[in-house]
């Protein structure tokens, strides 16, 4: 697989590190810095939890999954990235600056690295590269913010309601797209497959939503929202 610069470009214009960048501009940042391009084939790995890490990763092709590995063997996707998608970026500038999953490559992907200190002189070189970290970070804390506190209610249903409106205020529309599998859907909400397919035909059986395959509706939105607290 030939790595090209439009094919870096490209990818770079897609990552909300580098959003509002300019073509020239990102040329120019290219040749400021130095980074390395890093294929990988499907399967393998990227980096293995507790690695240290050093080093910004943005997806150029491909895609890759953070997982949680058990000593079971049993594997939890955390998220899936794909082109322009970022990594490592909570970590670098951390005190304990470790891998806390292991990312694996799910087809064949292509990795851009740029160091901790390389990122450095972009932050000095480029307001728009810094202002673009600090909010990609503030999002992070968000994000985990949500997370937590969609792991913090007691029932299975509570937890499908909490994702679901939480979808439905980013789409903007009752009939909304799942971003991610059933399967991936049931691991981010800490509960077995199973459970969350019962549940949710018994919310559809209820008059609560209707779904089909990872198109949802939701019926009632207010309903959604007082079964929050109760």
């Amino acid at each position: 697989m030939k790595i090209s610069e439009d094919n870096i470009i490209t990818a770079l214009k897609n990552s909300i590190v580098f959003k509002e960048l300019g073509e020239n501009e990102i040329k120019d940042m290219l040749n400021f810095i130095n980074y390395r391009i890093q294929e990988y084939d499907k399967g393998e790995t990227v980096a293995i939890e507790e690695d240290d890490c050093n080093s910004l990763g943005i997806v150029i092709n491909g895609k890759i999954e953070p997982q949680k590995i058990f000593p079971s063997g049993k594997a939890i996707t955390i998220d899936r990235l794909e082109m322009g998608n970022a990594f490592g970026e909570a970590i670098i500038f951390s005190n304990v600056h470790k891998y806390p999953a292991t990312i694996v490559c799910i087809e064949k992907a292509a990795v851009m690295m740029i160091s901790k200190n390389e990122m450095l002189k972009l932050f000095s070189h480029n307001n728009k590269i810094l202002n673009n970290f600090i909010a990609v970070l503030s999002n992070k804390i968000l994000m985990l913010n949500r997370r937590v506190k969609t792991l913090s209610y007691q029932s299975i249903r509570q937890k499908i309601c909490s994702y679901l409106l939480y979808i439905y205020q980013n789409q903007k529309t009752k009939v909304i797209k799942l971003p991610i599998s059933r399967k991936e859907m049931a691991e981010y909400l800490g509960i077995p497959r199973p459970s969350l397919s019962r549940e949710m035909i018994n919310m559809q059986d209820e008059g609560l939503i209707e779904f089909d395959k990872n198109i949802i509706k939701i019926i009632d939105v207010e309903s959604l929202s007082d079964i929050l607290s109760e």
